[in-house]
């Protein structure tokens, strides 16, 4: 039922490459979070510096449980620090803070990639969920070749908003790294440590789109083999 495709050396490759780009965030962070930043400020203080710079003066900052758990709720407007990164000042934590908080501006300007990952999210949520059963349905009754089609399909779903995530990422890093040289919170020298930071992070939603589009590929071309068979 199940066998080796010829896709799946491309997979494991970019399996291989997630876990290492996992390894690399989480070793970058722990060096840079023993750097400490000229300014002084803690990662909690240099996001609501941003937020109020940006008129943001209703988007609270709060600690929450957990490393690297940051994040910003997009629905109830709150940007949540992991604790190292809430009450650290170091590279790391001002890093991790500000990128949150680049996503607070997204939805405050209105990003286009951004809306459309909301817009998405509901039709995601449903698709990644079914996706995988349709898709093992497909394997298991091959008598049956639309559910392999169907499950294609939202899978599709699943993959196109990894992709829009990307974007979304690589924004909200550029747009902290340019805001923190503006206001001040760090020094040219520090931009380095900064960008390795941000970089890091990035490569992991990399990593995961890569996968999904290897993924979906696979499933298109055992679909399109079984119709040519036919």
């Amino acid at each position: 039922m199940f066998y080796f495709h010829p896709m799946d050396f491309l997979i494991i490759i970019a399996f291989i490459l997630s876990m290492w780009a996992s390894f690399r965030v989480r070793g970058t962070f722990n060096k840079w979070s023993t750097v400490p930043v000229y300014s002084g400020m803690t990662g909690a203080q240099a996001a609501r510096r941003m937020l109020d710079a940006n008129g943001l003066y209703d988007v609270p900052v709060e600690a929450v449980p957990g490393r690297l758990t940051d994040h910003y709720d997009p629905l109830s407007k709150v940007v949540r620090l992991s604790e190292p990164v809430y009450y650290e000042s170091s590279i790391s934590a001002i890093s991790v803070a500000c990128h949150e908080v680049g996503h607070a501006i997204q939805h405050k300007v209105h990003y286009p990639m951004l809306v459309a990952r909301h817009r998405m999210f509901p039709v995601v949520n449903f698709a990644s969920g079914v996706a995988p059963l349709l898709i093992i349905a497909g394997f298991i009754f091959q008598q049956i070749p639309w559910l392999l089609g169907l499950g294609i399909i939202f899978f599709a779903a699943a993959v196109a908003f990894q992709l829009v995530t990307l974007p979304v990422e690589f924004n909200a890093s550029s747009r902290a790294r340019n805001l923190m040289i503006a206001e001040g919170f760090i020094s040219n020298e520090e931009e380095r440590g900064v960008a390795k930071v941000l970089n890091a992070a990035a490569l992991t939603y990399v990593a995961a789109a890569l996968i999904s589009v290897l993924e979906l590929l696979k499933y298109i071309m055992i679909f399109s083999g079984r119709n040519n068979n036919d």
